[in-house]
């Protein structure tokens, strides 16, 4: 573990032993932040003087023997989408920016909380999430750590730059069609999206209600397990959200992958990408001693119907907005939203009945296979203001393409980790370890193997 930028984890052991107090954890960040944000501009909005008196909070109650929590002293970001008490949620929005400020936290930001974590501030995203670049008109761009010429991906661009550059360890994002998984991919960290109802949205701004989830970034399969036991739970406030009891993922993260069936993803999942992006693939596949392919049926009609339910549902829920003000909107978004506005019922109702064949067919798959391993992204992070790529010979649109591989998984909900592959020289990339619904402990199994045999590492980039 690098001592220098240790993950939450291990921040939190050191705090609750008092070799290092909570206050000085968080001060550090904030330095970090400072000096930082004006060149990758993660953040929208920083609560200093809130954390350090949060963070002084939790020292006092170590000193008088109190259990401050599994991740004492912790800092955090959430993406300026979550409710934030004190603070107004933007969603990246021009428009949100005029009201008020909320007066109650987001479920997942008061579970991280009660955890002991240190919230410092809200992240850069594409507005209303409805994007894969974070190149907001009205709050800029997000800067990959990486390599600042380039986007840090979308629409969670901003908490996955401010864990990738070590300005916290944890953060937490959104995913509708990859919103989680292509910034991981593009910074070089881990991103984990559980399955969809697993985590309460209650509090978060939609996008598409019937595909978003919730989830966290981290540089450690062990922090990944943590946070997302920490969020787990049923909660009354999100009706979608499940009502199953928590399964413990983090006694498990060392049961290893003996028991377990893999399988990488051809045909679709296995062209139409770079070289590199197939060929970070084939590294964990090997490093899994992986022999077997499956198949999954029309992944491009789930995408295609992916992307008719996020604009039609997208559209509906800023419809008033849409009519009385359309020139408030980043313009890359309201065009979309506008065209979403005008698709017919019946397309909507027919992507939605292709949604549920899809799912059963892919359920089948999950008879035979445990996990399948598949590409985060086509390409690595493309410059920031380029409008087209070449993706295997094909010219093509960058900001709707970045999806390919994402869209038709959390189409139908599926647990999946972006674990980051590090590449000498070169951007990263990830690759998605996925599972059957409720299998959130097998994807975190595989990535922490991966982790012990120095397959997938998230180190912060300086």
């Amino acid at each position: 573990m690098n001592k220098a930028y240790p993950d939450a984890t291990q921040i939190a052991e050191v705090v609750r032993g008092q070799e290092v107090s909570a206050k000085s954890i968080v001060a550090a960040a904030l330095a970090r932040i400072a000096c930082e944000n004006q060149k990758l501009n993660c953040f929208t909005t920083v609560m200093a003087e809130q954390a350090l008196a949060e963070a002084d909070k939790i020292d006092r109650k170590i000193q008088q023997g109190n259990n401050p929590g599994v991740l004492a002293g912790v800092p955090f970001a959430a993406k300026n989408l979550f409710d934030i008490s004190g603070i107004t949620t933007l969603a990246g929005s021009k428009i949100y920016a005029e009201n008020p400020p909320t007066t109650r936290d987001a479920t997942v930001v008061a579970r991280l909380k009660q955890a002991g974590a240190i919230l410092v501030g809200a992240t850069n995203m594409d507005e209303y999430a409805y994007g894969f670049v974070t190149e907001n008109s009205h709050y800029g761009a997000t800067h990959n750590p990486h390599n600042p010429t380039c986007v840090a991906g979308g629409s969670s661009g901003g908490s996955a730059a401010a864990v990738a550059s070590g300005l916290v360890p944890i953060s937490l994002g959104s995913d509708t069609n990859g919103s989680i998984r292509v910034p991981a991919s593009f910074c070089g960290i881990f991103g984990f999206k559980p399955t969809y109802g697993r985590l309460s949205r209650a509090g978060a701004v939609l996008l598409a209600g019937s595909f978003d989830h919730i989830g966290p970034f981290g540089r450690s399969a062990r922090d990944m397990a943590t946070v997302f036991d920490v969020l787990q739970g049923a909660d009354p406030a999100d009706p979608v959200c499940t009502t199953r009891p928590p399964e413990a993922c983090l006694p498990q993260l060392n049961r290893g992958i003996d028991d377990l069936r893999i399988a990488v993803a051809g045909d679709y999942f296995a062209k139409g990408a770079e070289p590199e992006a197939l060929q970070a693939v084939t590294k964990v596949a090997e490093a899994l001693s992986v022999k077997e392919t499956v198949i999954i049926p029309e992944p491009h009609r789930a995408r295609a119907a992916a992307f008719v339910i996020t604009a039609s549902e997208g559209a509906n829920l800023h419809l008033k907005n849409l009519k009385i003000r359309p020139q408030d909107f980043d313009p890359a978004t309201r065009d979309r939203f506008l065209a979403g506005a005008l698709i017919p019922a019946h397309w909507y109702i027919q992507a939605q009945r292709f949604r549920q064949w899809y799912r059963d067919r892919v359920r089948e798959i999950f008879q035979n296979v445990d996990i399948i391993l598949a590409p985060t992204t086509p390409c690595v992070a493309p410059l920031i203001g380029q409008q087209k790529m070449v993706i295997a010979g094909e010219e093509m649109l960058v900001r709707p393409n970045l999806g390919l591989f994402t869209q038709p998984l959390s189409f139908i909900g599926l647990p999946i980790i972006s674990v980051p592959i590090q590449r000498a020289g070169d951007l990263p990339l990830g690759v998605q370890i996925i599972a059957a619904p409720y299998n959130e402990a097998l994807v975190l199994r595989v990535a922490a193997v991966l982790e012990a045999q120095g397959i997938v590492t998230a180190p912060v980039m300086e």
